[in-house]
């Protein structure tokens, strides 16, 4: 049975869509997120290119799990592209910034640019 897009329309707001996405995948909700996301969906983050909804939900299923907090800084929105600015905490990191460009199209996400400092939640290097 296809799955129903949780989006109402009366809350089909590029900013919504982002905000309720962001708040899903953060939760550990990664299912709930891949609502919001085209099936067609691009993204540009340090190191890779992802192309489409399963490479997109890989990615973000793969660190969703190693968050133990997450603090939001701000959201900007203008038009059908929203930017959100927060801090995931995991691990080993609890103050890295992170900053993601969202493009809204026809009440999905269709593109996502993310910026954050891959070092930052890499594994602490042994000391020996």
């Amino acid at each position: 049975m296809p799955r129903k897009n949780p989006v109402t329309p009366e809350d089909s707001q590029p900013r919504s869509i982002v905000e309720a996405y962001h708040r899903a995948w953060t939760g550990g909700d990664v299912e709930t997120a891949m609502a919001f996301v085209a099936d067609d969906v691009s993204c540009r983050a340090p190191g890779v290119d992802l192309h489409g909804k399963s490479e997109y939900e890989q990615f973000i299923g793969g660190f969703a799990p190693r968050l133990t907090g997450l603090v939001d800084i701000a959201s900007f929105a203008d038009g059908n592209r929203v930017a959100l600015f927060y801090c995931p905490q995991t691990a080993v990191a609890d103050a890295a910034p992170v900053a993601e460009c969202f493009t809204v199209e026809g009440g999905k996400i269709v593109d996502s640019v993310l910026i954050f400092d891959r070092l930052s939640f890499a594994p602490p290097a042994d000391k020996a």
